[in-house]
């Protein structure tokens, strides 16, 4: 029988994880079944113990990253800085290990897949949630010039800035202190779900330099992606290939083995401008 594999969310329906994961076994010839699982939001932690009294590893979206984080009985480092896991393997002592491939999955989509280099780079990383937290970590350890985080509430970002201060040049800012052009822009809001834009001004773009990246991804490009192309950004780039990125790195986790995303990430662009 194969190994079984889930991804828990709620809602959960709409999940690409599934299909990502089932391309990556069939590359890697790896025997597993990935399914969805709509977890009830009310007792997540003991309806994915019950998964994991049979299953190997699972996903986690949101609402429950931070309870993955504290059902897990070991955690990697990546994920102890996030305070958030989205991955879970069971080990051979039956313990659960809680990781977050999210900024790593960022990272490698925008090194490998884009050939973005972040060293020496100007950083700017607008809103103060999760995905920030999660990010952090693994940008900074690409050394950048100084990573300068954004938000409607200065206090969050200051609070991220000291947290993370010993890993790398990191600066807290509202979205009225920016000026200065950057290298590199990064939208974790959730800002493009509703069709808005982070209050930020075109002046921090150089024109066909600067590369703007949206964690969001949708079959047509972004509110943030169109903003970038009108102010003739260097790139403008979805957050496709961070989930796809991520989705490997999970899978490495699990069985050893890492996929090539580059097909997987050309088929799910086909898949979604046919939809």
């Amino acid at each position: 029988m194969a190994d079984q594999y889930v991804v828990f969310g709620n809602p959960i329906a709409h999940s690409k994880s599934p299909l990502i994961h089932r391309l990556f076994a069939e590359q890697t010839g790896q025997a597993l079944d990935y399914q969805t699982a709509l977890a009830p939001l009310e007792c997540f932690t003991a309806f994915a113990r019950q998964f994991f009294e049979t299953g190997r590893g699972a996903n986690v979206t949101v609402p429950f990253k931070e309870q993955a984080y504290r059902m897990a009985d070991q955690l990697t480092e990546r994920a102890r800085r996030a305070g958030a896991v989205n991955t879970l393997a069971l080990q051979a002592d039956g313990s659960l290990l809680g990781d977050n491939t999210d900024g790593a999955g960022l990272v490698r989509d925008l090194m490998v897949n884009h050939a973005v280099p972040l060293k020496d780079k100007r950083i700017l990383l607008l809103g103060a949630g999760g995905a920030v937290r999660g990010a952090l970590a693994p940008l900074l350890a690409e050394l950048p010039h100084v990573l300068v985080i954004a938000n409607r509430t200065v206090e969050k970002a200051e609070q991220l800035a000291q947290e993370f201060a010993e890993l790398g040049p990191v600066l807290p800012a509202g979205y009225d202190w920016l000026e200065e052009p950057v290298d590199i822009i990064i939208n974790a809001t959730s800002a493009s779900l509703s069709g808005e834009l982070p209050p930020i001004s075109p002046r921090l773009l150089q024109a066909g330099e600067t590369i703007c990246y949206d964690m969001m991804y949708a079959k047509e490009p972004t509110p943030f992606c169109r903003w970038a192309t009108e102010h003739q950004a260097g790139q403008a780039v979805d957050g496709l290939g961070m989930l796809v990125e991520q989705a490997a790195e999970a899978f490495y986790l699990w069985r050893g083995v890492r996929p090539d995303s580059a097909p997987v990430l050309v088929q799910l662009r086909k898949l979604m401008a046919e939809a």
